[in-house]
């Protein structure tokens, strides 16, 4: 592993569900170990600054060949006005080039003024992390990676809920039982996590049940609640940022129950 291959597994293990037929988006220039994570995973394409020579090659392979390799000009600065424009209505505004740091997190709220360096670490990366999603939007994370986005809801709360359910299922595909599934001899990567995620459902249809039975060599009694609740306890220490000032308690206790311990939103206008 290198440390860019390492942030791409992280960054594709906050959600794999979603992430089938993705763009890769990578800020250095891509290795053999990055391209190889990237070679098994289902993706459309990838654009990064520079590509060693041999990653070429094992890209090149990939979708038959029809992958899409885009290599991107690192020293090209956008114009500081965007500009759209929507039925005839020009939109125009200062494009967000925020540098998100840790001087964003000197105002603090609260009488625990501890603030760890794992806490600000992780505050910096999900606030960066949902600064590019569409809002409303809040994201959790934990150990330096993101592990929940919930975006584009009308309401903080439906988010908050969003990402606290992809954080909880995210650490609950850490479960024993999840670890212990037998496969099916064949099955691949994409098959293998959307079966965990219909083990993990409390009720599967029986038509889910049947696709379990079709790629698992036995399939396990399902987790019960307390069981789910018992795992998801160890969870803590869990940061959250959201793109707008939370309003109402409600995303907080929701927060809490997936194990949030630390929270940064902008100040209420």
């Amino acid at each position: 592993m290198s440390p860019l291959s390492t942030a791409y597994a992280r960054a594709r293990g906050a959600d794999r569900i979603s992430s089938y037929g993705d763009w890769v988006a990578l800020s250095d220039t891509v290795d053999v170990p990055t391209a190889r994570l990237i070679n098994r995973e289902v993706s459309d394409g990838v654009i990064a600054p520079g590509y060693e020579e041999e990653v070429l090659d094992i890209l090149k392979k990939k979708k038959n060949g029809r992958y899409v390799v885009i290599e991107i000009d690192a020293n090209y600065e956008p114009e500081e006005l965007e500009t759209r424009e929507v039925f005839g209505i020009r939109f125009e505004q200062k494009r967000n080039d925020l540098e998100i740091s840790s001087d964003l997190l000197q105002n603090v709220a609260t009488n625990n003024k501890e603030l760890p360096p794992s806490a600000i670490r992780d505050l910096i990366l999900i606030t960066t992390t949902i600064k590019y999603t569409q809002s409303n939007t809040i994201g959790f994370a934990i150990d330096g990676q993101a592990i929940g986005v919930g975006a584009g809801q009308q309401s903080r709360i439906h988010c908050t809920r969003l990402a606290a359910d992809k954080a909880d299922r995210w650490f609950l595909r850490q479960h024993p039982a999840v670890l212990g599934l037998k496969w099916r001899k064949g099955v691949g990567r994409p098959e293998r996590n959307n079966a965990i995620d219909l083990y993990l459902q409390d009720e599967p249809t029986p038509i889910e049940r049947q696709n379990l039975e079709s790629i698992l060599e036995e399939v396990p009694p399902q987790l019960t609640s307390q069981e789910k609740n018992d795992w998801l306890s160890k969870l803590t220490g869990v940061s959250l940022s959201s793109d707008a000032f939370v309003p109402f308690r409600d995303t907080i206790d929701r927060a809490h129950q997936s194990g949030v311990k630390y929270v940064v939103n902008p100040a209420i206008p």
